[in-house]
């Protein structure tokens, strides 16, 4: 069973539940991970209520959306130069 993605932005997740919703989205990481970014500084924004770290699934999704690096797809017009 895949775990399921939020469906509020506003939805608290723990940090496993959001590693686990994050990679249902289509952008695998792991909950070590997004521990060590969150030591180290360039992870998702979040809180801590009660010891636990806890994201706003939109905000963590944001963060995903916008550390995805892909590379230039090559268009048209380069593949006539090189013809």
């Amino acid at each position: 069973m895949l775990p399921a993605i939020p469906n509020s932005p506003d939805a608290l997740l723990t940090r496993e539940a959001t590693a686990a919703a994050l990679t249902a989205a289509g952008y695998p990481i792991a909950a070590k991970t997004l521990a060590g970014k969150a030591t180290r500084g360039g992870g998702p924004p979040y809180g801590v209520f009660a010891g636990r770290a806890l994201y706003r699934w939109g905000a963590a999704l944001d963060w995903a959306q916008n550390h995805l690096a892909l590379p230039p797809a090559p268009g048209t017009a380069d593949a006539e130069t090189r013809a």
